[in-house]
């Protein structure tokens, strides 16, 4: 069975620099053997989080209780796909604010660990393909990366592509290939993680860990005060 990669696309302008890279990575995601959805955010109606899980963390679950909009219909697609590709505009720095508010509604789905134990992105395969007028980009990029890698998302080496310059997006021929291989990489490892059931362990002894590092930190602090011995006997002599 073909993976399923969802280009989403966070940008408002459907005919703009993030369409062309999602383009090349879709023919990136054909080429190694996957099947590619794509995901126009603009398209949405997608409502601002309200934050329930810092109200309480067992209100927040998916499909998400705001339901008058469109995200757990996106939510859906995800849970059925085997990994995504993130592509966005930089403003100011970072993400377009549709795909923020998006971003920030995934929440539900990785907050599920506390429901079933388990995140509902857990064993995905994700990418990022971002592009600018200026600088911004790898900021952008990293902290996106940090977001969805907390939410029990893999991210493959080369998993990223950008642009950040006002020249046509297409003369970048880093960004072209790049964002070809992001399309490409993510799809291989969609294929080579499929089989994995379970990569987080929320079960684990917590005093048994604990246990662990005090006992090595011991060891550790043993051996400084035997240094710390050995180097005032030196120097009374």
């Amino acid at each position: 069975m073909k993976p399923k990669i969802l280009l989403i696309n966070g940008s408002p302008r459907k005919y703009g620099a993030s369409t062309k890279l999602m383009a090349i990575a879709e023919k990136g995601i054909l080429d190694a053997g996957g099947e590619a959805e794509e995901i126009f955010l603009y398209d949405y109606n997608i409502k601002e989080c309200l934050g329930c899980v810092s109200d309480d963390q067992k209100v927040c679950r998916f499909p998400c209780i705001i339901d008058d909009d469109d995200f757990n219909k996106l939510g859906e697609k995800i849970i059925h796909s085997d990994g995504f590709i993130i592509i966005s505009p930089i403003y100011w720095y970072s993400v377009s604010g549709k795909l923020k508010t998006f971003i920030d509604r995934l929440t539900s789905l990785e907050n599920m660990i506390v429901h079933i134990g388990k995140s509902l992105l857990e064993g995905k395969v994700a990418g990022f393909i971002f592009s600018g007028n200026d600088s911004g980009s790898l900021l952008a990029i990293a902290h996106v990366m940090a977001v969805i890698n907390s939410m029990g998302v893999h991210i493959p080496a080369w998993g990223l592509a950008y642009h950040h310059t006002i020249e046509d997006v297409l003369e970048d021929e880093q960004a072209v290939r790049d964002s070809y291989n992001v399309g490409y990489i993510v799809t291989i490892a969609a294929k080579m993680l499929k089989e994995r059931k379970e990569w987080y362990n929320p079960r684990v002894d917590i005093n048994e860990l604990r246990k662990i590092a005090i006992k090595k930190a011991e060891t550790y602090e043993s051996q400084r005060v035997e240094r710390l011995k050995l180097f005032k006997e030196k120097t009374v002599k």
